[in-house]
C-alpha cells in the first residue's frame, strides 16, 4: 500500500494501481529527444504489471507498531531503508512473488520487473536498516534474482520473435531505467511530493546519449520535468485512492473494515514541461 496523510486521515493506495499509472507514463514515454521504449508490448507489461504481487496483501492493509497504515509514504521516498514497514521476510516474499507472476508470462517484462526488484534490495537498500539475522535473507534473494534474470535473458536471446537489437542487454538495460523512472514518478504522484526529486537514471534518448530527467513539484499532484520526456505539455493522468478517516487505528481490522467501506476516487495528476 501507498498512503498519503490529509488533515483527517490518508489516501491509501494500491501497489498494483500504482504500478498501472507507471504504465500509464510510459505508454506516453517519448519524443523527438527521447525514444519510445521497443518492443512495446512488453516494456509497458513489465512496468505496468511490476507490483502484481502486492495484490493479495494490499486487500487486506495492516498497521504499523504506531497504529498507522502499513504503507510507502512521503518520508520513504529516496531512503528505501523501512521497506514500507512490513516483516522483512514477508516483504522478500511479496516481491519474488511479483516477479514469478509476470516469469509465468513474459521472460521479457519479468527480467525488468527482476532487475528493477535487485536494484531496489541492493544499490538503493540502506542495509544497516536490516536485522543482522536477517541479511542472510536478503542475500540469498538477490542470489535467487541474480541466476532468474540469467534465465530469462537465456529465454530472450532464443526468441524468434524479438528482433537482435532488442535482445542487447544494453536496450534491456535502458528498459529496467525507464521502469525505475517511471516508477518513481508515479510513487512522487500517489505520495503527493513535495520536493524536487529525479527520475534516478539517465533516460535513452534518441542520439543514444542518456539524460537525466529533474522533477519540481509545482502544487498538488503537479510537477515539471526537465527535460521533458513526452510529446504534449501538459499531460493529465489519474489513479483510483480511498480515503480512510483516522490517524491510528487499535487494530488492522479496523483499518481493514474503514478500507472496505470507503468510496474509490480518481485523484488527477498533472505533468508538464
Amino acid at each position: 500500500m501507498l498512503r498519503h496523510e490529509t488533515s483527517t486521515g490518508y489516501w491509501l493506495v494500491t501497489h498494483v494501481d500504482h504500478a498501472h499509472l507507471a504504465g500509464e507514463f510510459a505508454a506516453k514515454w517519448g519524443n523527438e529527444r527521447f525514444r519510445s521504449p521497443e518492443p512495446r508490448a512488453k516494456v509497458l507489461k513489465g512496468i505496468s504489471r511490476h507490483d502484481d504481487g502486492w495484490r493479495d496483501r494490499d486487500a487486506e492493509p495492516q498497521i504499523t507498531r504506531q497504529g498507522k497504515p502499513s504503507a510507502f509514504s512521503v518520508e520513504l521516498v529516496g531512503k528505501y531503508s523501512a521497506f514500507e514497514e512490513i516483516d522483512f521476510a514477508d516483504y522478500l516474499a511479496v516481491r519474488e512473488r511479483a516477479v514469478r507472476l509476470i516469469a509465468e508470462e513474459d521472460p521479457y517484462a519479468a527480467v525488468l520487473v527482476s532487475m528493477h526488484t535487485h536494484n531496489l534490495l541492493s544499490e538503493r537498500a540502506d542495509r544497516s536498516t536490516i536485522a543482522p539475522e536477517q541479511l542472510g535473507l536478503l542475500d540469498d534473494f538477490l542470489g535467487r534474482q541474480t541466476a532468474l534474470q540469467e534465465c530469462l535473458l537465456e529465454q530472450i536471446a532464443h526468441d524468434p520473435g524479438l528482433a537482435p537489437e532488442h535482445k542487447s542487454k544494453a536496450i534491456i538495460r535502458e528498459h529496467f531505467c525507464l521502469l525505475q523512472a517511471t516508477d518513481n514518478l508515479s510513487l512522487l504522484a500517489c505520495v503527493d511530493y513535495r520536493c524536487d526529486a529525479t527520475l534516478l537514471h539517465p533516460l535513452a534518448q534518441n542520439d543514444r546519449r542518456h539524460q537525466m530527467v529533474e522533477v519540481q513539484s509545482v502544487g498538488e499532484r503537479s510537477f515539471r520535468l526537465n527535460p521533458y520526456p513526452f510529446a504534449e505539455s501538459p499531460l493529465m493522468f489519474s489513479f483510483p485512492a480511498r480515503h480512510v478517516d483516522g490517524k491510528t487505528f487499535s487494530s488492522a481490522a479496523e483499518l481493514q473494515e474503514r478500507y472496505a467501506a470507503a468510496t474509490a476516487m480518481q485523484l488527477g495528476v498533472t505533468i508538464s514541461a
